[in-house]
């Protein structure tokens, strides 16, 4: 079951955890401020946490987003060393739409992506493509570690759009919004429930 809580205690109960996320960086790393200890130490005792889109980039050391709006540094949880970082000024942003995700190695969170496309992608050769996802965002995740990007996603160059750690290898994240991508996304939340509960 999801249980939906702000209460310290019954994140330490969890089989697992969720960062939602739209908004600010400086904003959603105040407003996780209480938990910022919890959530490190829970991460640190193995168990699975999950960012997505903002909760991702929490993740990670540093944001340049703070700085582009003249309010300094602030640190994310450094789970997933590195940095987010904006968008060149010659694209638009924020970056909206479906893209296609490459996967880069083999991680559980992205298993049987390619085998939930819709038939419209399905390829000549009988293959099917189901990497596709929903982004919505202006800055992107530069993992200090390079094997941190379980995938990339190509919007003015390659960007990380899954992370997983590589201290803490139950720490994942994903640039996009799997709940607004069909079935690719579906298939990533049931493979973050089965992380959770092997």
């Amino acid at each position: 079951s999801v249980t939906v809580t702000d209460d310290l205690a019954a994140l330490g109960r969890a089989d697992g955890i969720v960062l939602p996320g739209v908004g600010a960086f400086r904003e959603g790393v105040e407003n996780a401020g209480p938990y910022r200890d919890r959530l490190v130490d829970l991460a640190e005792s193995r168990t699975p946490v999950f960012g997505i889109c903002l909760g991702m980039q929490m993740l990670l050391t540093t944001s340049e987003e703070a700085d582009h709006a003249g309010e300094g540094e602030v640190r994310g949880l450094d789970l997933v060393p590195g940095a987010n970082v904006r968008f060149a000024d010659d694209l638009t942003v924020p970056h909206m739409g479906w893209n296609r995700l490459d996967v880069r190695r083999d991680h559980p969170l992205v298993d049987g992506v390619d085998s939930v496309a819709p038939e419209g992608r399905r390829k000549d050769d009988g293959t099917v493509d189901g990497r596709y996802a929903y982004f919505v965002h202006s800055y992107y995740a530069e993992p200090t570690d390079p094997e941190a990007a379980v995938a990339t996603t190509a919007y003015g160059g390659e960007f990380a759009s899954v992370v997983a750690g590589t201290e803490y290898e139950n720490v994942f994240g994903t640039q996009f919004h799997p709940e607004k991508s069909g079935e690719t996304g579906l298939r990533i939340l049931r493979n973050f429930v089965d992380i959770c509960a092997p």
